[in-house]
Formats: C-alpha cells, structure tokens, sequence
C-alpha cells in the first residue's frame, strides 16, 4: 500500500477532512473502507466500549491537568483534547512489547500503555524522578524536543533488527515537527535501513500558532512515499479508523517491510499549552466546526445505534474517570517538593569548589524571595 486516497494539493489543508480514509463518520454510522475493514473485522461491542472507555477516561486526566496547572499545582499541560481517538486508537493496537516514543502531547499514549496517575502530572511540576521507568511500560519519557524522539525510534527499531525479534518501534510527532529535519533524517534511516517503525504524525492543524499551511501545502502523507515508505491518510477523530491503520503498518513492519507512515487528521480543540491563548489566531467558527466532529461522541452514537450504550455501561465508565481524576489530582497535590538547593546535591561524587560557588550563588537568589522581616525593605 502507498496511499489511501489520491492527494492532491489544496489551498486549505485545515479544512480539508475529506480526503481521509475512515470508518466512522461524524454522526457515528459506520461505513466501508476497502482499505481498512479487514484490519477490525475481530472488533467486537466489547472493544468498541473499551475504545470508548478509554478515550473519556482520557478526556478527563485532561482536564483534570488543566485545571491543577490554573490551580497552580502544575508548572504547564499540553492539552490533548479533541485527539483521543488518534491516541487511543494507535496505542490500543501496539503489542506489549512494542516500543512507543511520544511527544509531550501523547497524554492517551502513556495511559493506554500502562502509565499510573502520578505519571500524568509529576514531570509538569517539576519532580525530580517524576516520571515512570520507560522500561516498565515500553513507552520512552515524553520528549518536549520537537521531533527529537523521531530519531530515537529509528534507533530503537534499527537495534529490534539486530536482536532478530519482531517488536516494533513507534514515533508519535505533530504536523509542525514534520519540518523538523530530526523527523526527515529519522525517515531517511528508516528506509534505507527497512527498519521496523511506525511515524504517526498528528495533524491537529496548529504548530503554535502557525496553521499546518505553513508546514504544508501537500497533505502531510504524501512526503513519505519520497522516502520510500507507504504512508496513510486517515480520520484523527475516528478511533476505528486509527486503530485499523495501525494494524496495518505494524504488520508491515513485523513481516519486514521496513517503516510505514500515518498522518491522523485531527484538531487541538485546547489551547497549545496553558500558557497560550488559541483566540488570539484561531477562528471560533473553525473551532465550533470541529467540535461537530467529537471523536468520543461518534463512539457513543455507534454503540447507541447498536443497543450497546445503556445506563450501567454510562455509570460505569463515569465511576471510573471519577477515580482516575481524583487520583491524578491526589498524586499532584500531595507530592513532596524538595528544598530548591538539593538539585545540587549528588552532581558530583566528590565535593567541588566550583559547585559550591554555585551553591551559595544559588542560596542567596533564593534568599531573595523570603518574607521580609518587619521594618527591613528588599
């Protein structure tokens, strides 16, 4: 396979959703794909609730960090809403022993990989070891470099080879990384090498502040071929869709094919980070139409059209992300910060002049921030 769809160049990219392979439409009824519907025909009520499960449990760690981050208890959350379908729907296909490499914005990557809830929010407050053991899920440490974690993957995947098993290593990035030249050297090796790697680029429309026009005027999809890997266009939003196209390019790489590509169109409905203001370049008429496409609500709407979303089910999953959220915000709010000076302790094994320079440097600063004592000015 090298494409879905025929592509062809457009002036608007951001609103361009049609030409998308996908299974799901925004109303929930499922349509064919001959592309796509022999990798879900296993997919069962069963599955599809658990998707829908995840994806609301998703939505609610969300939230929950945006709120801790306006609270103050976080120092930033980059917010994922409007992108769990294209989470949850590659994750949920990956094999245990598959390795993920996600950016800072795969908060559904490292839940559906197993991450606890301390995971979600201690390296946005700065903790010291405030993440999880990478090891202990198959999931690399969130990567804030843009597109950096493009070229672990391919290391990762060129060492799979070495050791002669069929793991597969995966690369989650955004449209705006994909001008990144970490991302088009990772896509070099990945061919050259047939590596077993899967790229999953993002494309929730908006790097910052610049619309992906400014990263493409092609759909994103279609700079894979170039490469010499087959590439795929599918619906962000609909997390069959996702979890089909996943299936794919990881059997292509487990029978030695090498790499492959998918480019999930989908849309930030947030802000980039919370420190960032979307009204400022976004239009509300843009973000308004993209709210009619909810990737948990064509979910809800398929299983309704099937008997499938009754009142047990709704509680159930609401007592779930009700817990989750109260443990995500115990994990941020009970945590022990230590004292400012100890990220100086144990740089070196043995004392050093220059660090104790630092050290009372570092003391005084932070004495500048102490009450002043009654009469005494700063």
């Amino acid at each position: 396979m090298t494409m879905t769809h025929t592509l062809t160049p457009t002036a608007d990219l951001a609103t361009d959703i049609e030409d998308v392979a996908r299974l799901l439409t925004p109303d929930g009824e499922r349509i064919a794909d001959p592309e796509l519907d022999r990798w879900v025909a296993d997919v069962d009520a069963a599955t599809l609730r658990g998707l829908y499960r995840d994806m609301v449990l998703l939505r609610r760690i969300d939230t929950e960090g945006v709120a801790l981050q306006r609270q103050g208890q976080l120092g930033l959350w980059p917010p994922c809403q409007g992108q769990e379908a294209t989470q949850i729907g590659t994750a949920r296909a990956l094999r245990a022993d598959d390795f993920a490499f996600p950016s800072y914005r795969e908060t559904g990557v490292v839940y559906a990989r197993g991450g606890k809830p301390a995971d979600f929010v201690l390296a946005w407050r700065g903790e010291e070891h405030s993440t999880y053991n990478p090891y202990d899920i198959n999931t690399a440490t969130q990567q804030i470099i843009i597109g950096a974690q493009a070229l672990h993957a391919v290391g990762y995947a060129m060492g799979v080879q070495r050791d002669g098993t069929d793991q597969v290593s995966v690369a989650y990035f955004g449209d705006g990384a994909s001008s990144q030249g970490d991302v088009n050297e990772a896509m070099v090796f990945a061919s050259s090498f047939r590596a077993p790697v899967v790229f999953v680029c993002t494309n929730n429309q908006w790097a910052i502040s610049e619309p992906v026009t400014v990263q493409a005027k092609f759909p994103i999809a279609g700079r894979a071929p170039g490469f010499g890997i087959p590439s795929m266009r599918v619906d962000g939003n609909d997390v069959l869709a996702c979890f089909a196209a996943m299936r794919w390019a990881l059997d292509n790489a487990r029978r030695g094919n090498g790499p492959a590509f998918i480019e999930a169109v989908t849309y930030r409905m947030g802000p980039h980070t919370t420190s960032d203001d979307p009204t400022r370049y976004r239009d509300k008429e843009e973000v308004d139409k993209w709210r009619r496409r909810d990737p948990i609500a064509r979910v809800e709407a398929l299983l309704r059209s099937r008997g499938e979303f009754d009142e047990a089910f709704v509680t159930s999953v609401e007592h779930d992300a009700d817990a989750l959220a109260a443990a995500v915000r115990e994990a941020a709010t009970t945590a022990k910060t230590r004292d400012p000076l100890t990220v100086l302790d144990n740089v070196y094994a043995d004392p050093h002049s220059g660090l104790a320079e630092q050290r009372e440097w570092f003391g005084a600063y932070l004495d500048g921030f102490a009450p002043a004592a009654e009469g005494v000015r700063r």
